[in-house]
């Protein structure tokens, strides 16, 4: 299938000229002008409002802990020693959750 030659051009050039006549059609193509222009303008800012409502990153580096692994305790009981080994550590993320909230709620309000 080939794309569009000499003939065809000349056929729609034709019906564009039946349709609007000599007398309109320089002012029909100037309106298509202006709205291409409106349009293209309109398809810019809105890419520009999408990059501009972005807000940059924010990270907070994140300071790991190695914890060596408790002496077996005297119960002996591995998932009440586990269990424990959890709180405690939920203990620990609570306080960073703490700020990131904190500072989510703090960004929000601007």
């Amino acid at each position: 299938m080939a794309g569009i030659g000499a003939p065809e051009i000349i056929i729609i050039a034709l019906v564009i000229l039946v349709l609007f006549g000599y007398k309109k059609l320089p002012d029909a193509s100037r309106s298509f002008g202006r709205s291409l222009r409106i349009f293209k303008g309109e398809m810019k800012g809105m890419k520009d409002d999408d990059v501009r409502t972005k807000d940059p990153a924010k990270t907070e580096p994140v300071q790991g802990e190695i914890v060596a692994p408790a002496a077996s305790s005297a119960s002996g009981d591995l998932t009440a020693d586990l269990e424990q080994e959890a709180r405690a550590a939920e203990a620990r993320a609570a306080e960073p959750r703490a700020r990131a909230e904190e500072s989510r709620t703090t960004d929000g309000s601007h």
